[in-house]
């Protein structure tokens, strides 16, 4: 029988005595607070940052306070099974580390240190198309560890199906081709920053170790670095993106195709007319479009339209193991995880986030025990209710 981990890492902070409080922080306020301490302006307004006055963040989580759990009791909860399936494949705990690019503004190691706490955990990573490490060294990195491959589609078809080959090749188990961000959102932190860290070429080692976009540059990198980040920056704003591409990447690769920043029932309709293989409802953590619907509420209409068809998948707002059971019982498959990962990292790096997935895993265990139940399986609509 697998060893219960909430109550073993309960106790590793409850042993710690007066030390506990010189630990790693617990909380994701915490850690967001020794991020602030540690960033500068730019780099730390980058994560916290939404788009315009940050209504669609707030929704986010004001869509969480509005579900509450009420527990059942008198139920035999000595054991606790997290496990979900995606594509065929059991993961021992229902979220993933969440795609986010250009991790080098955070902590010195990159994409590297959530790749080597998720294969530590064997929790998935879902690498960022725009990350400064690429995708093969992350590969590299993490073994036979699970892992997908995030696409922002470029405008070129050639260099498309390049990433998705490199992908293939190095081992990545799907493709979550990113919808929202065609064009980048208004984001009032940013601008009054003045930063936006492309332009110096961060979150670009897969353009510049991709064979088919050297060949797209009239210089080597090394001549005109220049050119090749204004290239790049280019071929990433594909704001004439449809269907019609979205077809050619189905084609284009033979990994799972999973679209993500779906919040529009018809949309979910849509990917299912053409052939996509699974869903993840996301406002880009309120990132893009402010005043958006928040995911947790978008995330029952887009379940009714697939039927379970494929996969759906939430992120934008997870914080806690709450959270967690919450969008579960509402109908997805497991959740994405981002911006506690991405404040660990900055106070931690690899050892942040995997405090983080540690005492994610702990807390859902316990949550999960708590509310009367004993597999993520049995989760479902009848845990919540909605705050009157």
């Amino acid at each position: 029988m697998q060893e219960l981990q909430g109550p073993k890492t309960q106790m590793q902070h409850y042993r710690a005595g007066d030390e506990a409080a010189q630990m790693l922080p617990v909380s994701f306020e915490e850690w967001e607070d020794r991020a602030r301490e540690i960033l500068g302006a730019g780099p730390f307004g980058y994560v916290v940052g939404g788009a315009g006055a940050g209504d669609t963040m707030l929704a986010n989580r004001e869509a969480f306070s509005r579900w509450r759990i009420r527990p059942r009791v008198c139920a035999d909860i000595s054991t606790r099974d997290l496990s979900v399936t995606i594509f065929g494949e059991t993961y021992q705990v229902p979220f993933l580390l969440a795609p986010i690019g250009v991790l080098s503004i955070l902590h010195r190691d990159a994409e590297r240190a959530p790749a080597r706490a998720a294969a530590k955990f064997k929790v998935p990573y879902i690498l960022s198309n725009v990350s400064t490490v690429s995708l093969e060294d992350i590969a590299k990195e993490m073994g036979g560890a699970p892992r997908w491959f995030q696409l922002y589609p470029p405008k070129a078809p050639e260099l498309t199906r390049s990433f998705l080959e490199r992908a293939e090749a190095a081992g990545y188990k799907a493709v979550v081709v990113t919808l929202d961000s065609t064009m980048l959102g208004w984001r009032e932190k940013d601008l009054r920053n003045g930063f936006l860290p492309f332009l110096s070429g961060e979150g670009m080692g897969n353009y510049f170790s991709d064979p088919e976009f050297k060949r797209m540059l009239k210089r080597p990198i090394a001549e005109d670095r220049q050119a090749a980040v204004d290239l790049a920056l280019d071929q990433g704003n594909n704001s004439c993106f449809t269907w019609r591409e979205l077809d050619q990447i189905r084609t284009m690769t033979k990994l799972p195709v999973v679209l993500k920043g779906v919040t529009h029932p018809a949309d979910a309709e849509l990917a299912m007319e053409h052939g996509m293989d699974g869903v993840i409802v996301s406002n880009h953590g309120g990132r893009q479009l402010d005043g958006a619907i928040a995911t947790l509420d978008a995330l029952p209409e887009i379940c009714e339209v697939v039927r379970r068809r494929v996969p759906v998948l939430m992120d934008s707002g997870i914080r806690r193991g709450a959270d967690v059971l919450k969008a579960l019982a509402l109908g997805a498959t497991a959740v994405l995880v981002g911006r506690p990962y991405a404040y660990a990292m900055a106070v931690a790096g690899e050892s942040g986030v995997s405090e983080v997935i540690q005492n994610l895993t702990a807390e859902v265990e316990i949550q999960l025990g708590v509310s009367g139940h004993t597999k993520i399986s049995e989760v479902d609509q009848s845990l919540i209710e909605l705050n009157k």
